[in-house]
């Protein structure tokens, strides 16, 4: 059974209504948690909210917009009364290119998305905590692309190593707030988000480079997350929690 260690908590997840980020919201629901669905897939986030029930609401959000993050915060507040734990996980894959010649407009697009995204995203979330009098934790999404890389994807690298230091300072900061602040950086992940990237092949082939010879379950890196926004990780902030399989081993 699924430890109730987010009971009477509210947690928002952005990027909530698949992949990765529906695993996070059906983790903090599975514990306790009341849960605000974030993303800009609005029939998505719809059914997500809807096969989690009661406790789950899906709120619209495009997180490359201040305006519209912003809105969405005051929305899980006003339904919800409070904002406890935060997932910033919404993000798109962004071309593929080298750098000399990679696409102005999709690298405006993916670091709107990935980086700023998360700038804003936790900007309002610890607007909120602080005015809720601290306490709190917020869990930002990072890759293992932010420790080791692959090639043509210029971007996605630069933004993930952007959510490392983003994380490490706003831990810094908020800490005598008592909100912590955490990164993941998951292995690649079968999502619909990740498959439509790489052919089958790429997947087979990384596979056994993993010390643990699988791929990961979305279950897996919901459970870490879960985690480091729990009570379980009181003294753990500004740090990045690999969760890899041992791929970054070698």
């Amino acid at each position: 059974m699924v430890s109730q260690r987010h009971a009477g908590k509210v947690a928002l997840v952005t990027g909530g209504a698949s992949g990765l980020g529906e695993a996070f919201s059906r983790r903090f629901a599975a514990e306790g948690a009341k849960v605000a669905v974030l993303d800009r897939d609005v029939a998505r986030g719809e059914r997500v909210a809807a096969g989690i029930g009661a406790a789950a609401i899906f709120i619209p959000v495009d997180v490359s917009s201040y305006a519209s993050v912003e809105a969405a915060v005051a929305k899980v507040v006003e339904r919800f009364g409070r904002l406890d734990a935060a997932v910033n996980s919404a993000g798109v894959p962004g071309a593929i290119g080298a750098l000399a010649d990679y696409p102005l407009d999709a690298w405006d697009q993916l670091i709107a998305v990935n980086l700023t995204g998360v700038f804003y995203s936790m900007r309002a979330e610890l607007q909120q905590m602080i005015r809720q009098g601290g306490g709190g934790a917020i869990v930002n999404v990072s890759s293992i692309n932010a420790i080791v890389t692959f090639p043509m994807i210029p971007a996605y690298v630069a933004a993930k190593h952007g959510v490392v230091g983003l994380t490490k300072a706003a831990a810094l900061e908020n800490g005598p707030a008592g909100i912590r602040i955490n990164a993941v950086a998951p292995t690649v992940v079968k999502t619909p988000m990740s498959l439509p990237t790489m052919p089958e092949e790429v997947w087979t082939a990384l596979t056994p480079q993993h010390a643990l010879k699988r791929l990961p379950t979305t279950d897996e890196i919901a459970a870490a997350v879960a985690f480091l926004a729990s009570d379980e990780a009181s003294y753990i902030t500004g740090t990045v929690q690999v969760v890899d399989g041992g791929y970054t081993l070698s």
